[in-house]
């Protein structure tokens, strides 16, 4: 009885197929070539996910600033009503 180190090529031809073994043929070379288009892309979304997080950001700013004033706005008329309501009126 042998002990098998490395499998049979036919058996390891036959287990991956045509398209496995193209693709163990191929991925060395095509690695660095999409690594290299990748990085760029994935730099370009990266850029653009920051742009859009400062703009979301400062549009949401904007929104609270306005919502505030309107808060203030009605609290300032509720202790008006007040005031004109504890006024002592004339009979």
């Amino acid at each position: 009885m042998s002990i098998k180190l490395l499998p049979d090529l036919g058996d390891l031809a036959e287990g991956l197929g045509v398209t496995g073994i193209v693709g163990v043929v191929l991925v060395p070379v095509l690695l660095p070539v999409i690594a290299g288009v990748g990085r760029p892309v994935a730099k370009a979304v990266v850029k653009q996910g920051i742009l859009f997080y400062e703009k979301s950001k400062e549009a949401i700013a904007e929104a609270s600033e306005t919502w505030d004033d309107i808060i203030a706005e009605a609290r300032a008329e509720v202790g008006e009503e007040r005031m004109k309501s504890a006024e002592p009126r004339e009979i």
